[in-house]
Formats: C-alpha cells, sequence, structure tokens
C-alpha cells in the first residue's frame, strides 16, 4: 500500500483558565505560568506533498488571513524542513473555524498541526522532543498543541510545556467582539497598566484550579466593552466563572450546563449585537 501524500486534521483552539505574569525577563519576553486547555472548537489542516518542485503554497477559506511566508503554518513548515534536512513540495489549505486575534491560539494550533502532519508524512523523521523545540522557536503557545493531552502547563514564556491531568468536560461561552488584541501589546503594557475599579480581578476559585488572568489589566483599561462584559457575564445565572482568554478579545464564561451555556449565547448575542462571535464549545477531557 503506497504511503499517503496528503493528510487532514483537527487544529483546536485553546483557553487559559489561568495566565499569571511573573515579570520582564531579559530577552525581552515575560515569564508566565499559565494552564491552557483545548476546546472542542477546530479549524482542519490540510497538508499535501504535491510531488512538483520544492515549495509551498497557503490558501485559506477566511479572507484577510496572510497566505503568505508570515503565516505560522508556513513558518513552522520551513522550520521543519531546515531541522529535517529535506525540501518538497507542499500544500496547505486552512479551513478556519477560530477567529484570528481571539486569544485562543488559532494560528499556534495551525503551525503545530503543520508539524505533526509533515512529520508524519515523512515516516517520522523527527521526534517529538524536536518538534516541540521547533514548536517553541515559532511561537509561546505552539508547543502545547503537540502534547496529545487536552491539557498542558505552561511555563517560560509559555513555551516549556507538561501535561496536564484534566477530567472536566466544562460547558461554556465563547464571545469574541469584532476586534483583535495583538498579544505583544498586551505584555508591553502589562506593567504599566492599572485595575479599573469594580471589576474583578482576584482569582476566581474553582475544582479544577483558580481562574484569573493578569493580561486582562492591560487590556481593559483600552477595550472597556470587555471588562463590561466580563462583569455581565458574571451577573448571568448558572455562570461558574468568566475570564478573558490569553491577550483577548475572548471571552468566555463557563456554566454548570449545557442547556445554560445554549441559553447564555442567546443572551449574549444580544447584548453583543451582531458584530460579535459567539460559540457554544467544551473543554476537551483526558479519557
Amino acid at each position: 500500500m503506497p504511503a499517503p501524500t496528503s493528510l487532514d486534521l483537527p487544529s483546536y483552539a485553546k483557553i487559559n483558565l489561568w495566565l499569571r505574569v511573573l515579570g520582564k525577563r531579559e530577552d525581552g519576553f515575560h515569564e508566565v505560568e499559565t494552564r491552557l486547555v483545548k476546546i472542542d472548537v477546530a479549524d482542519t489542516v490540510s497538508l499535501t506533498l504535491t510531488g512538483g518542485k520544492p515549495g509551498i503554497s497557503l490558501t485559506c477559506n477566511v479572507p484577510g488571513i496572510p497566505t503568505d511566508d508570515s503565516n505560522l503554518a508556513i513558518k513552522a513548515l520551513r522550520a521543519f524542513e531546515a531541522r529535517a534536512g529535506i525540501s518538497q513540495g507542499w500544500s496547505i489549505h486552512l479551513e478556519k473555524r477560530i477567529p484570528h486575534g481571539a486569544g485562543l491560539g488559532g494560528g499556534s494550533g495551525n503551525a503545530a498541526t503543520i508539524l505533526k502532519a509533515a512529520n508524519q508524512l515523512l515516516s517520522n523523521p523527527l521526534p517529538l522532543e524536536a518538534l516541540i523545540e521547533i514548536a517553541a522557536g515559532i511561537g509561546s503557545d505552539v508547543p502545547c498543541f503537540l502534547l496529545d493531552a487536552p491539557a498542558a502547563d505552561g511555563s517560560g514564556r509559555g513555551e516549556r510545556v507538561v501535561p496536564a491531568e484534566f477530567p472536566w468536560q466544562l460547558p461554556m461561552v465563547l464571545i469574541k467582539p469584532n476586534f483583535p488584541i495583538p498579544t505583544p501589546w498586551a505584555y508591553k503594557n502589562w506593567a504599566t497598566s492599572k485595575e479599573l475599579p469594580g471589576v474583578l480581578y482576584a482569582p476566581q476559585l474553582c475544582p479544577w484550579g483558580a481562574m484569573v488572568n493578569d493580561l486582562e489589566r492591560p487590556v481593559f483599561e483600552k477595550h472597556r466593552l470587555l471588562p463590561a462584559l466580563k462583569t455581565w457575564l458574571l451577573d448571568r445565572g448558572g455562570v461558574r466563572a468568566a475570564l478573558m482568554s490569553g491577550s483577548g478579545s475572548t471571552m468566555f464564561a463557563i456554566t454548570q450546563t449545557e442547556v445554560q451555556a445554549a441559553a447564555l449565547a442567546e443572551e449574549a448575542r444580544h447584548y453583543c449585537g451582531d458584530t460579535a462571535w459567539v460559540q457554544v464549545t467544551r473543554t476537551l477531557a483526558s479519557e
């Protein structure tokens, strides 16, 4: 049976159940502690060995997503080829369902999925450790998507990851307003930002840990819709906790039941208007 020349793989989104910023490092990045949990929202990444001359082409179903070398999927494939010492003809298609600039790891997950797919199509020339090293050079969130576990604890700038047991399937609602948040901007403004009065920043104690996000401080200062949205979510019945994911702009609310999540999503669509992206989902759990 001939080896496959094409793979279609899911590329899951993530939320940060907590994100602590510990300080700025000498290399310009920030030291963090975070728990990343995959959720049941996914892009589909298709990778094909074209058999033609070396090079990479990329297409995407969403207008405005870059299809040049600035896309993390292409960066990942070029880094894979350099590490593996090969050069092939490749075609990538991204079927996007995760919004851009949302704090949900859409681009990072695509990059990790490309690394997995390329390695698999070429009969696994690189071990997982090498793929994780490549991933860390592409972006802080990329390594966690290479792990089979549904949850991971990140340290360093977030790139040092270890699998975490996560037995919960938490129903939730994701709400992303129609603006992105650049991650570098959020970290740059973290140290000088201040808390807004009347907004909950303190850790929300839950069975799975203390939910808190230190990047809410700079982001909430600039984008006042988000603290208002967090306060509104926490006032809704059945909401166990609400938080911004990563550097935003997605807010998420964990509910007691899936029925409550569906009802909250309808309320959120009315509250936020037609331009917001609202999605009911749940966390992936350890088997």
